[in-house]
């Protein structure tokens, strides 16, 4: 579950909600045709954009990715990696299929590995099974920024279809009212369904698939690696290379390495030295 999803939606609707209860009565924002006029035109530009089937499609995976976690961290796939090698130079390619992988992807990849695919047609499949993956995911960020864009235009749709209906019954002033509310009040929840709700689905998803890509290029590789049973140390190497510094394991120094800089020595050879040379000129 992503937590800062749904935090950031109930923060949000809960200060705009306190901040209109402080100055007045919460029911005068409520508004039925004016929502109706934002809510039902942005659904039909979205219809007139997208397919009808994508963009259901896109609400269910917009919304998931949204709200739930599923990537792990590269840290993790690094961690699962070097006990695949370890395992795959220790029994072959073919003890892979006893190590669970809950990673789908990894787990077709490591499947392929099992099967005695070269590493060329594993390399392939698995790069075009990435793309596929993120352009599907792509059609929920654009679904739902389309919805960001629509909103606030219909919002000004019905302050216009408000200002209209104020301006033709004039004579009556009981209208003047309702049409004001109207007009100003469609504007508010074209803003508020873009600005609290659509902008940021869409912008978070973004974010969320170049992460999945990345994690996806790193499982790629970390496939190569398992594939040609290189050794661990050598693979750790290269697969850290896709994390940031600090996340890199830190190594211990090597002991068969000369003295470093700085250090001090109980040994005086210059000293010896220097006697040697007096005794030598006497």
């Amino acid at each position: 579950m992503d937590i800062a999803t749904l935090l950031g939606l109930i923060i949000g609707v809960t200060v705009v909600t306190l901040a209109i209860m402080t100055g007045s009565d919460l029911w005068i924002f409520l508004n039925l045709p004016g929502f109706l006029i934002v809510l039902g035109g942005t659904f039909a530009a979205t219809l007139i954009k997208f397919p009808i089937s994508g963009v259901f499609v896109a609400f269910f995976v917009g919304i998931k990715a949204a709200f739930v976690n599923e990537n792990e961290t590269p840290r993790e796939i690094i961690d699962l990696t070097m006990r695949l090698v370890k395992r795959a130079r220790k029994s072959g390619l073919i003890g892979l299929e006893k190590i669970r992988v809950g990673n789908s992807f990894f787990r077709k990849g490591v499947q392929l590995c099992a099967d005695g695919r070269d590493v060329d047609f594993i390399r392939k499949t698995m790069t075009r099974e990435m793309e596929l993956a993120i352009q599907r995911q792509e059609v929920g960020e654009r679904v739902f920024r389309a919805i960001g864009d629509s909103a606030p235009a219909f919002g000004m749709v019905g302050t216009l279809v408000g200002l209209v209906q104020m301006l033709s019954n004039m004579s009556d002033p009981t209208s003047i009212g309702p049409a004001m509310a109207v007009a100003l009040l469609t504007t508010l929840y074209g803003v508020l369904i873009a600005q609290l709700i659509a902008l940021p689905i869409a912008d978070k998803l973004e974010a969320k698939n170049s992460l999945e890509r990345a994690n996806k290029v790193l499982i790629i590789e970390s496939i190569v690696q398992i594939h040609e049973r290189n050794n661990p140390t050598a693979v750790l190497d290269i697969l850290e290379a896709y994390l940031p510094e600090k996340q890199r394991q830190r190594r211990a120094p090597d002991s068969k390495a000369g003295p470093q800089l700085g250090r001090r020595t109980t040994d005086k050879p210059d000293v010896e030295l220097e006697y040697a040379r007096r005794a030598t000129d006497r």
